[in-house]
């Protein structure tokens, strides 16, 4: 039997394994909504236009409310031979109305429709997205304002290098997800128009409306090249681009939570909530939570290049290869999103150790830095030259065993026999902390000030 979306040219049924590799319901029937919806955008224009009848398109729009309720409900059974979401609704919509459904594609391809129902959908992911980036942002920096103070071990190299502040470190990560968010809205402006109208590839002989349906779905105007309109997925490679290095910052997230919650580190703890134990032994707290989250980079990261790969090779227009953008990318949008929530929770949940934290924080010498600081303001040394006598400095506190604010005065002055008692005053990590006040810097009264300007930012996006 011929399939009947394509009519009289094919005299036969395609063979099994024909069906199993072209079919798509599986995947793309997350787009049902966005398909209905630009489905009554296009039966309302044909009859505005003239080209269908009033009655026909007012029968066409009950009966795609009729389906939307039921895939909605659960009462809608998808059919695989029907191979996708459009045809499943076409086919439903002919059950429902009669032949007024055959008049719904009028004026239309599936071209046009796939490119238009799939720019609606990311549309809409990305707006999810930015919602919650928005949370996991608030999470941060209602926790930065309330450890802007406490003082923690910053690392490069994974070595203690100076003195920050938890509340300092979180914020980085407020900054991330800014850049993440802004991303993602300049990657939505950019495919806010409607490919609906370009037909198969050519455009149509029926006098359409193409930027009433645009306005319609709240698309800033039609496509100008109907070409384009039918083959473009940039939009898609851009936003999993965006995606894929939001997600490679949770991930670094992850990885930071991974390594503090280990007992060789103890800077924090988290609670039942987002831990788990082991079958067999008793005593363990895994951070899984923040496991998987850093595993899910990998599925994000893997759509992107599979639609790059998609699409390297093909030539204008529509082609069949581009059914593979859609599995991958609604995946990588729910991995994302439930990546986004768990790091959110956790950031709520964590417990600094605030103790363990500064201890840290004041092993490897790394108030070094404020002593070579120290020797260059006070002592008007050239920086090459301080920075020389302090590792000579820090040679010698290592010998004895002791920490640098430890170090007797003495022992320095064999050093450098300039140096003076005041010299102690910078040598504490508080004090190095409270010094870090150029913009950006890990001072509290910077952090407190950063995190309530994000705060106030934040709910001002929420007005």
């Amino acid at each position: 039997m011929a399939n009947k979306m394509w009519g009289g040219r094919f005299a036969s049924a395609p063979d099994a394994i024909m069906e199993k590799i072209n079919v798509s319901i599986d995947f793309d029937w997350h787009l049902y909504r966005q398909d209905i919806a630009a489905s009554k955008a296009h039966a309302g224009m044909l009859a505005e236009q003239g080209i269908i009848g009033a009655d026909d398109a007012r029968k066409i729009v009950q009966g795609l409310d009729t389906i939307l309720s039921e895939i909605g409900s659960g009462k809608f059974k998808f059919k695989r031979a029907l191979e996708d979401i459009h045809m499943n609704v076409e086919a439903r919509l002919a059950e429902l109305i009669g032949p007024a459904a055959g008049r719904l594609h009028t004026a239309r391809s599936r071209n046009d429709q796939v490119a238009t129902d799939f720019r609606l959908w990311v549309r809409a992911r990305i707006d999810d997205i930015d919602g919650l980036l928005s949370d996991y942002q608030r999470a941060l920096a209602e926790k930065a304002l309330e450890h802007a103070a406490t003082v923690m071990p910053g690392f490069t190299h994974l070595q203690t290098a100076q003195p920050v502040t938890f509340g300092h470190h979180l914020l980085a990560y407020v900054e991330m997800a800014a850049r993440d968010r802004n991303r993602l809205a300049g990657a939505r402006a950019r495919l806010n128009d409607s490919p609906l109208g370009a037909a198969a590839l050519a455009g149509t002989s029926f006098p359409v409306d193409r930027h009433a349906t645009s306005e319609a779905l709240e698309f800033d105007g039609p496509m100008a090249n109907s070409l384009d309109a039918v083959s473009d997925r940039d939009f898609v490679m851009e936003t999993l681009a965006a995606a894929a290095i939001a997600s490679v910052h949770l991930s670094r997230f992850a990885e930071e939570i991974v390594i503090w919650t280990s007992p060789l580190t103890g800077l924090i703890k988290l609670s039942d909530k987002f831990t788990t134990g082991s079958s067999i032994m008793p005593q363990k707290r895994n951070p899984d939570a923040a496991e998987l989250v850093r595993a899910k980079t990998g599925r994000i990261v893997g759509a992107l290049n599979s639609i790059l790969m998609v699409m390297k090779g093909l030539p204008l227009a529509y082609q069949k290869d581009m059914q593979e953008d859609k599995e991958g990318t609604i995946d990588a949008f729910d991995a994302l999103a439930l990546s986004i929530d768990a790091m959110t929770g956790m950031v709520r949940d964590m417990q600094p150790d605030v103790r363990r934290m500064k201890e840290a924080a004041g092993q490897g010498y790394s108030t070094a830095t404020d002593l070579a600081d120290w020797l260059v303001r006070t002592l008007k040394m050239p920086f090459r030259e301080a920075h020389h006598v302090t590792g000579r400095i820090v040679a010698r506190a290592a010998a004895e065993g002791v920490e640098l604010h430890k170090l007797p005065l003495k022992e320095m002055q064999l050093v450098e026999p300039r140096i003076a008692k005041p010299v102690y005053d910078v040598l504490s990590v508080e004090r190095s902390v409270e010094s870090r006040t150029s913009y950006g810097g890990t001072a509290p009264k910077n952090v407190r000030a950063q995190a309530k300007r994000w705060l106030k930012q934040l709910d001002k996006e929420r007005e």
